[in-house]
């Protein structure tokens, strides 16, 4: 059934089940995605489906009593409906629980996190970083906090000049980013920046909830024109912004074919899946810009890597890891 919010149902399911601290959890209330719950069980899974298969998002968010239910419900569901089970962006419970259950687990990436407590840009690691602030302020950047609604044609503006920097037939990525908009938009936090009052940039926030609350660095938009630095000036306010509210941490949410390690596999994971990831590491800039990405991450030191598993129920396959991507319109 499509996922709603009517009462917050689902948005209590990911609020409250943080066991498996997944810290891209928001991302599953996404306009588009689907949702799989029990009747008398506390919990939900959320996914979408994309030609013949089901690509699951994160583990169930369900109460630890209610997880395996859940879990094992929504594989003879798929099973029922003639389709294939691929879940993506499971945490290392969700992993070693599939695992068990006969699932072939490998890890497909990882998020990262900075510890704002004692954060600061002091120091010489952040020179570079610093100056480009610096120099996006000296050509005029202002920052705000902003309601998204206010701003709706500015930030269609941003989307489509940076989409039509990106070449011909780009879309927008859905499922693993997030949006602006939707019923759940009163949640997340957006920052904007404007150049002699003409906006140029922004960032939009997700909630982070479990062990490690705070905030995700989500969808993030740019004039392919303008200053440089718009990034990192508008996330550096951001931060100091979460700083005095007392805010612990900011995720800077998965990034796929980083942080690989064969320390984090799964017992019974495919080496050959395991190489095709290092690979794609390597040489897979066309499909995913995984370098690009985590070198914006990188540039904010993270204290914490989070790995992050693809779950194929049965041989690990590449059609199924294919329609991840086509569930989020990669192509």
């Amino acid at each position: 059934m499509p996922a709603t919010v009517v009462g917050n149902p689902l948005l209590a399911a990911v609020r409250n089940h943080t066991q498996a601290e997944n810290p891209s959890s928001f991302l599953a209330l996404n306009s588009g995605n689907s949702t799989y719950s029990v009747p008398d069980r506390d919990g939900a899974i959320f996914y979408r489906r994309t030609g013949r298969f089901a690509v699951q998002f994160g583990g169930p968010f369900a109460a630890p009593e209610d997880y395996d239910a859940l879990a094992d419900g929504f594989r003879q569901y798929v099973r029922d409906e003639g389709l294939n089970l691929v879940g993506v962006q499971l945490q290392r419970h969700d992993a070693e629980r599939y695992a068990q259950q006969g699932f072939t687990v490998n890890q497909v990436g990882a998020s990262w996190a900075v510890s704002l407590a004692d954060f600061s840009l002091r120091g010489t690691r952040f020179m570079q970083l610093r100056n480009k602030i610096s120099r996006a302020h000296r050509n005029g950047l202002k920052i705000q906090e902003v309601p998204a609604g206010d701003w709706e044609s500015a930030i269609t503006t941003i989307d489509q000049a940076w989409l039509a920097s990106k070449g011909e037939g780009v879309h927008q990525l859905e499922f693993l980013v997030g949006q602006i908009g939707g019923e759940v938009q009163q949640h997340r936090r957006l920052f904007l920046g404007t150049i002699d009052g003409e906006p140029v940039a922004y960032i939009s926030y997700s909630p982070v909830y479990g062990s490690r609350a705070g905030w995700m660095h989500d969808l993030s938009r740019r004039i392919p024109s303008g200053s440089p630095g718009l990034m990192e000036a508008i996330n550096a306010h951001a931060i100091e912004v979460f700083r005095a509210e007392g805010v612990a941490w900011l995720h800077f949410g998965f990034t796929p074919f980083t942080g690989l390690d064969a320390a984090h596999e799964i017992e019974g994971h495919s080496p050959a899946f395991q190489w095709l990831m290092h690979a794609l590491w390597a040489e897979g800039a066309a499909l995913y810009p995984a370098q690009t990405q985590l070198a914006y991450k990188q540039k904010w030191a993270p204290d914490l890597l989070v790995p992050e598993y693809v779950a194929f129920d049965g041989q690990a396959s590449l059609a199924s890891f294919a329609h991840i991507f086509r569930a989020c319109k990669a192509f």
